[in-house]
């Protein structure tokens, strides 16, 4: 699953990919913006934990899970 946060105020957004399926971080992106002084925490498929302060989330983007194609297509 391809993950892409943006934060407020930083020219680049953070991107990984995780192991979690998209109902697990939409829930975890909920309860953190939920909370006045709350931090989103994520793993990637590695084993990292990213962990991302609520109010300094501009979005999040949670992609498909299907694997990229290599080479031409016809």
């Amino acid at each position: 699953m391809d993950i892409r946060i943006g934060i407020v105020n930083a020219p680049r957004e953070l991107s990984f990919e995780s192991d979690q399926t998209p109902a697990e971080i939409a829930e975890a992106v909920t309860a953190a913006l939920a909370e006045r002084n709350g931090a989103l925490q994520l793993h990637d498929d590695k084993g990292t934990l990213f962990v991302v302060p609520s109010a300094g989330i501009a979005y999040v983007e949670i992609g498909s899970d299907q694997a990229r194609r290599v080479g031409f297509v016809a």
